[in-house]
């Protein structure tokens, strides 16, 4: 497992309907695992975002991660106060599903020039990975307090899922977990003693071990199903 300095830099990717948005990228030195698009939260693809991807990289991993919010606006970076929550409420608002996933296909498409295929996404992004996972050629999927599936739960799953949630989160119910899991028997779901964005380390709410036990699981998943 290399753990040299990641290869970093911006690219620009074209959807199927012609719409072109940015994407960061982040890769190994040598030759990659496979590939993984690390999908945003509400915020944009800030510095925590592209810390994610480093790390992935740092794991060996070709890491894209799209820029979603440039559909409304570009070069969007959002902190995590409560204007940042609200800015980006708004901006999510006015992007819609299809058009989030002909994005999410242009970036697994490019992810796919390192091999096999994983996502992983984090709050809003949660919800866009396990879309991935029912809709997209991937090979995995992780969904980190993914809060918007219950809508898309009785969706089936074309590639292996593993999901984590926290048992304090505000925003994400364990009864829905609870339906997710019943919707979605074939799936690892795993809940912490945690609330939501327990993951983020620039968040009020991390949890330093939550996260790092979150981390290890989806790094085997990753190893066992994308290489």
């Amino acid at each position: 497992m290399t753990k040299d300095a990641p290869m970093k830099k911006w690219i620009e990717l074209t959807a199927a309907d012609g719409h072109k948005f940015d994407a960061y990228t982040a890769g190994p030195e040598g030759k990659p695992k496979g590939g993984l698009v690390v999908i945003q939260e509400i915020f944009g693809v800030n510095n925590h975002i592209r810390n994610v991807c480093d790390g992935f990289a740092a794991d060996g991993y070709l890491c894209i991660s799209p820029a979603l919010f440039d559909r409304t606006e570009r070069k969007v970076e959002l902190g995590y106060d409560q204007a940042g929550i609200q800015r980006g409420r708004d901006l999510r608002a006015k992007v819609d599903w299809e058009q989030v996933m002909l994005d999410m296909a242009a970036s697994v498409d490019a992810a796919a020039a390192a091999g096999k295929v994983g996502t992983v996404g984090y709050c809003w992004g949660g919800s866009i990975s396990f879309l991935c996972a029912t809709r997209l050629p991937v090979q995995a999927s992780v969904v980190y307090y993914g809060g918007q599936i219950v809508p898309f739960k009785d969706e089936a799953a074309k590639a292996p899922l593993m999901m984590h949630f926290g048992e304090t989160d505000q925003s994400i119910p364990m009864a829905d977990v609870s339906a997710i899991k019943q919707a979605q028997p074939q799936a690892t779901v795993f809940t912490y003693p945690a609330g939501h964005g327990f993951s983020c380390d620039e968040r009020g709410s991390y949890e330093a071990v939550s996260a790092r036990i979150a981390r290890e699981r989806t790094i085997g998943f990753f190893t066992q199903h994308i290489g």
